[in-house]
């Protein structure tokens, strides 16, 4: 059983009056361990994409099953679950909470499912362990590089063990070097745990790292 299975997909929204189609009839299957990058440039539809199969946004067309669910036809309270216990998010703006330190960030969406704060807080610094920052756990993000804090914001993405990573454009906000090595450390984990990782990006060195590329153009995949 595929872990995506997506039929016919097409999103279409308003801007200034006139309609525009970020997907257009996009089929798309994705198994159980895979390590899939989505390329395309600026505008091509990576993120709406992700969104629809992240189940953030609704398509306007098509269907996606889930982990064998036709989640299209599921209540937003079944939808919300399954985001929350199923799919992690790393986006390329970290969106970690400044206030709060790394291990308060990782541990954050555990306390919010009411799991003990002792069994939150080994389970943070074990998700900040694997992914090498332990040392950093009690740095706020402003005290941290950049690619400390994306580092920070995958291990928030497996602290609750979901079956994917979707990670939207998460070298975008890194030099080179830095974001071969954060894609390193997705790869790692995903071989080392066979997490599903769905990424997106424009760019041809950090794709080579993926063990499949899908090519969207125009809302269209290409390949």
């Amino acid at each position: 059983m595929a872990l995506y299975e997506a039929r016919g997909l097409s999103y279409r929204y308003r801007l200034n009056g006139h309609h525009v189609d970020a997907l257009r009839g996009v089929d798309l299957e994705i198994k159980n361990g895979e390590f899939v990058a989505i390329a395309g440039p600026s505008g091509s539809g990576k993120t709406t994409l992700l969104n629809l199969i992240g189940l953030l946004d609704l398509p306007s067309g098509g269907s996606i099953h889930f982990e064998g669910k036709d989640v299209l036809n599921l209540a937003e309270r079944e939808r919300s679950l399954l985001r929350r216990e199923r799919i992690g998010f790393i986006f390329q703006t970290f969106n970690l909470i400044p206030v709060l330190s790394a291990c308060e960030n990782v541990e954050y969406f555990l306390l919010k499912r009411k799991i003990r704060r002792a069994e939150a807080r080994r389970r943070a610094l074990e998700a900040l362990e694997k992914v090498g920052i332990a040392s950093q756990a009690d740095q706020r993000p402003n005290e941290m590089s950049g690619g400390q804090r994306q580092r920070v914001a995958i291990a928030r993405a497996l602290v609750r063990e979901p079956a994917v990573v979707l990670a939207d454009e998460p070298t975008a906000a890194l030099d080179q070097t830095t974001g071969l090595a954060v894609v390193n450390v997705m790869k790692h984990l995903n071989r080392e745990r066979g997490i599903t990782f769905i990424f997106s990006s424009h760019d041809p060195k950090i794709l080579t790292a993926a063990d499949r590329v899908i090519q969207l153009v125009d809302g269209r995949i290409l390949q």
